[in-house]
């Protein structure tokens, strides 16, 4: 049985009359009868009543008539469902993001993907830049949002934002009282860093920063997370440096203050896979390299 057949029943149980089927299927009526008497040979029941007029559904061709229906209907929504995917339209994206990114650029651009594509089910898992790279590399996720360096020649990069720097400390310290502060008001203050194992280019970023302005920092506290962070610098255990979308994190006993001086910029990546293929991923990469092409005009004014 072909789906064709059953069109050819659809077509002649709506009209009840062969020659008018055989019209609306632009098709001649004798070939339709042949390939009505095959189905119901296929299926060993009649369909019609050929001796009323105009013809009539026997009880087996009322049941068939409604699974027929249901049969198009899916066959059509299968049809349909196929390019869709292959316009990229539908399917399942999973994203790694380091928490950072979720106070800014990431946010702006699933919301830009979604609005495209309302049919991709997208899944974002909250990894440390390495743990993104294994996963990129597993594909365990599709799309990585991560801090440098990126040095996989089997990954595509494009850089989606960068930020300056600012200062996150206790809101009764005595430099939150200043607009702004330099970086060697820091020299005696305990930083709050990522492990190096979670964040290796950001953090060896933030010591060079600190030695470029003339001092070594003292690192006391370490923290998997960046909400951990902040909540330690509103408990007093040090200060930390973060890009300026973290002030979108809006915790008590925190105050944020930009850096005096001029600092490298705290960028982020996306990174995907050179070999991918899905349509849906590659939609989002259209996407991420719309927003990269901004940040590359920003830091070009």
């Amino acid at each position: 049985m072909e789906l064709r057949h059953l069109r050819y029943f659809m077509a002649v149980a709506e009209e009840r009359h062969f020659g008018r089927a055989a019209e609306q299927l632009n098709m001649a009526q004798p070939p339709l009868s042949q390939q009505i008497r095959k189905l119901e040979s296929e299926l060993g029941v009649e369909l019609f009543h050929r001796d009323r007029r105009p013809i009539d559904l026997t009880e087996a061709g009322r049941a068939f008539l409604e699974e027929a229906r249901l049969t198009l209907a899916q066959a059509g929504h299968a049809m349909e469902t196929a390019r869709r995917a292959k316009r990229g339209l539908i399917g399942r994206i999973t994203v790694g993001t380091v928490a950072s990114a979720t106070y800014n650029v990431l946010q702006n651009v699933l919301r830009t993907y979604r609005e495209r594509f309302p049919d991709v089910r997208l899944t974002v898992r909250e990894l440390s830049s390495p743990e993104q790279l294994l996963a990129l590399e597993q594909r365990q996720i599709h799309i990585g949002f991560l801090r440098p360096p990126v040095t996989d020649e089997h990954l595509h990069v494009a850089t989606v934002a960068r930020e300056p720097f600012v200062i996150a400390l206790p809101a009764d310290h005595p430099l939150a009282k200043k607009k702004r502060i330099s970086l060697r008001t820091l020299e005696q203050e305990s930083l709050v860093l990522f492990p190096r194992s979670e964040a290796p280019g950001f953090r060896d970023q933030i010591v060079n920063i600190c030695r470029s302005a003339g001092f070594e920092p003292r690192l006391v506290q370490e923290a998997n997370q960046t909400d951990t962070m902040i909540s330690l610098v509103a408990a007093g255990l040090g200060v930390t440096l973060m890009p300026a979308s973290i002030q979108r994190l809006n915790l008590a006993g925190v105050v944020y203050r930009p850096v005096a001086e001029q600092t490298p910029p705290a960028e982020l990546y996306a990174a995907w896979r050179a070999d991918e293929t899905s349509i849906a991923t590659l939609a989002l990469v259209e996407v991420i390299r719309i927003f990269a092409s901004l940040t590359k005009d920003h830091a070009a004014t």
